[in-house]
């Protein structure tokens, strides 16, 4: 079944205008602008939207010369119908237009590469996502499918935080959060050559916990907070992420910049009835392998989605980048744990890395099971 376009808020068939459309550095971070013109929010109904999971990048099993890194074989497959259009009757209030530098300036501060290595010899690959610090203790929110490389510390995968421009070994990290739901259901998405889903479930905490260099952990993460309410269809938003997909081995190691993003949120969609839990996002340079778990901001400086979803072939200006909310977040992870996510973040992170260890063997279990 097809995933079909949300209805625009109240009819109104809105259009969006950015004067900048130049490309701007930002401290060696691509920038882009969009174009004068921006898409028009239309009313009728689309065609079927391909999206692929998991398009963080792949990099060859450590130690090994073989497979080319952010290069994908994979066919693009239409995405099961889990997202349904959202109700005009939600009430919903749009944001402010002005401060997307200001939230540019912040989401790239609190933006990591997260690089999972695997053993030579080993079925899986390794990997290159994003994620982004939530909170000044050093939680970041990433995707389930990029986390779940954490359950499988004891068949020799090993993961690393990585930050700046370019990126570079910055922090050790633990899991402290996975979608149960997710894991159920994406059991076997390491071993499917073509996995695809909508973002359902797809989200998870991690926990820095040391430093990867000889300098100490700073006292304050940079870090952007999480929102509470989620945009709606034309809010401006900045969208960050190491997108990997063009470059080698090599260049993934020692030269990936963040890519910064200005743009909009096209569509908006519901796991639900009328909430806003999905984000269509368009093209862009942010439409590629090792995007995942990468933050969309909204003017305000708050982070109100990351990205799970993407289409990885053609110009990346043609492609459809999919995000899920941060409200759809809060109110998923309240929803599996019969508890609200500030409180999580309102913990020690030695309590949370301490309460999470005994259900690692539960979880690691589930996608284990389908491993050879």
């Amino acid at each position: 079944m097809n995933m079909q376009r949300a209805t625009p808020y109240l009819g109104i068939v809105a259009a969006l205008f950015f004067s900048a459309c130049a490309v701007v550095l930002f401290n060696t971070a691509m920038v882009v602008y969009p174009s004068v013109n921006a898409p028009t929010i239309a009313s009728s109904t689309p065609s079927i939207v391909p999206v692929r999971i998991v398009p963080s990048a792949p990099l060859p099993n450590f130690g090994s010369k073989s497979g080319a890194p952010g290069s994908s074989s994979v066919s693009e497959t239409p995405i099961p119908k889990a997202a349904q259009p959202v109700s005009a009757s939600a009430s919903l209030v749009s944001p402010g237009n002005g401060g997307l530098d200001a939230s540019a300036t912040a989401l790239r501060g609190a933006l990591v590469n997260i690089v999972c290595y695997v053993p030579e010899g080993s079925p899986l690959h390794s990997i290159s996502g994003s994620g982004v610090i939530i909170d000044p203790k050093g939680i970041i929110l990433t995707n389930a499918h990029v986390a779940q490389y954490f359950l499988l510390a004891d068949r020799g995968v090993s993961c690393v935080i990585r930050s700046g421009s370019p990126a570079a070994d910055s922090y050790d990290a633990t899991l402290i959060y996975i979608s149960p739901l997710w894991l159920h259901t994406n059991a076997d998405v390491l071993t499917q050559a073509a996995p695809s889903g909508t973002g359902q479930y797809d989200f998870a905490l991690l926990a820095i916990t040391g430093s990867a260099t000889e300098s100490p952990l700073p006292a304050q993460f940079p870090s952007l907070p999480l929102a509470q309410v989620p945009p709606v269809a034309g809010t401006p938003v900045v969208i960050a992420s190491y997108g990997a997909q063009f470059l080698e081995t090599n260049q993934i190691q020692s030269a990936l910049f963040p890519t910064i993003v200005f743009g909009s949120v096209k569509e908006v969609y519901t796991f639900g009835t009328n909430t806003i839990d999905v984000l269509a996002l368009g093209g862009s340079a942010a439409a590629q392998e090792g995007s995942s778990g990468g933050g969309i901001a909204d003017a305000s400086g708050s982070l109100v989605g990351t990205i799970t979803t993407s289409t990885v072939s053609g110009s990346t200006d043609t492609r459809s980048l999919g995000a899920i909310t941060a409200s759809y977040i809060r109110g998923e992870y309240a929803s599996e744990t019969g508890r609200a996510l500030d409180i999580l973040l309102s913990e020690p992170t030695t309590t949370a890395v301490t309460d999470f260890v005994p259900k690692i063997p539960t979880l690691e279990s589930i996608i284990t099971a389908q491993l050879p």
